[in-house]
């Protein structure tokens, strides 16, 4: 397997195939690049709450010192970008909108909690570790390829802007941690 088609089978699936079109009814998105400022908003905060619940997992599961230090940072930092969001959200008198990707985000983030909830020790670190980097690989991807050049709204670029600052910490930091479980 590549690792498009891993990241297919794992969370971030559509995330991970930045070319990717999905058939939609009416016209709507097909693609990252084709969603509205309250769509991205909305995919954001779902990839945010994903996260989220995976570090939540590790802490659960893992004894590993460096994976739990690792999932408290993913808490506090994705739980820091998503009250900035909703701040700003609440500021614009706007609500973030459902779409193709954030449905497509759950429905896959179900899986791989299903599939790591099975898994203990050395075999879970390592799930955890090699997710949390192809997450974030995905996630700066498309951030910075598909949704900053799109977004309209200057206050939501800027914030995209400096959570992608800190999610490319993240996967540097992910990067260290799968070496560490290796």
């Amino acid at each position: 397997m590549n690792l498009k088609t891993l990241i297919v089978a794992g969370v971030f699936a559509v995330i991970g195939m930045t070319g990717c079109t999905t058939a939609m009814a009416g016209g709507a998105a097909k693609s990252p690049a084709d969603l509205n400022d309250l769509q991205i908003a909305h995919v954001a905060y779902t990839a945010d709450n994903i996260d989220i619940r995976y570090a939540h997992l590790a802490l659960a599961i893992s004894t590993n010192p460096k994976i739990h230090e690792f999932a408290r940072t993913m808490i506090r930092d994705h739980m820091a970008v998503n009250e900035q969001a909703l701040a700003l959200l609440q500021k614009l008198n706007a609500a973030p909108q459902d779409n193709f990707l954030s449905r497509q985000l759950i429905e896959n983030s179900e899986k791989l909690v299903d599939e790591m909830s099975k898994l203990r020790g050395a075999a879970f670190d390592r799930r955890y570790a090699e997710n949390e980097l192809a997450y974030h690989k995905a996630v700066n991807g498309i951030v910075a390829n598909d949704f900053i050049p799109n977004i309209e709204n200057a206050d939501v670029k800027a914030l995209f802007e400096a959570g992608l600052q800190i999610f490319r910490a993240h996967e540097k930091h992910a990067e260290m941690m799968v070496q560490s479980v290796r």
